[in-house]
């Protein structure tokens, strides 16, 4: 069973930082690509950035130069660095997990998902 929990989230204020984690319990953590997307209210889930199993990263446009996205595959997680925070920004961030799924953006092709942390950007 495949699980993925995310942590980090809170309130910031624009400019700020903030940096979230996602634990997997995955066995074989480094043949799976994880992505992180974003969900506002009203919104549709968009995609924000991904780490792959090949250690290739990709980003959204609109993070791109602000968000860092790593992982530890020795400890079976995934970090986004945020920075330079925008209330734009404000959202449920969640994480997902596909194995092997390089290069994926779309969140259907993603097979395991997180519950959510929130993000709150304040101007």
């Amino acid at each position: 069973q495949v699980q993925l929990v995310e942590s980090g989230g809170g309130l910031v204020q624009a400019g700020g930082s903030l940096r979230l984690s996602c634990a997997a319990s995955i066995r074989t953590f480094s043949s799976y690509t994880v992505a992180w997307f974003r969900q506002a209210p009203g919104k549709e889930r968009e995609f924000v950035a991904s780490t792959w199993s090949t250690g290739n990263t990709d980003y959204a446009d609109s993070v791109k130069g602000r968000f860092t996205v790593s992982r530890d595959n020795g400890k079976n997680m995934v970090y986004l660095q945020m920075s330079s925070l925008k209330p734009e920004d404000t959202a449920v961030y969640y994480c997902a997990a596909k194995y092997l799924g390089l290069g994926y953006r779309a969140a259907a092709r993603y097979d395991y998902w997180g519950q959510g942390t929130q993000v709150t950007v304040s101007s």
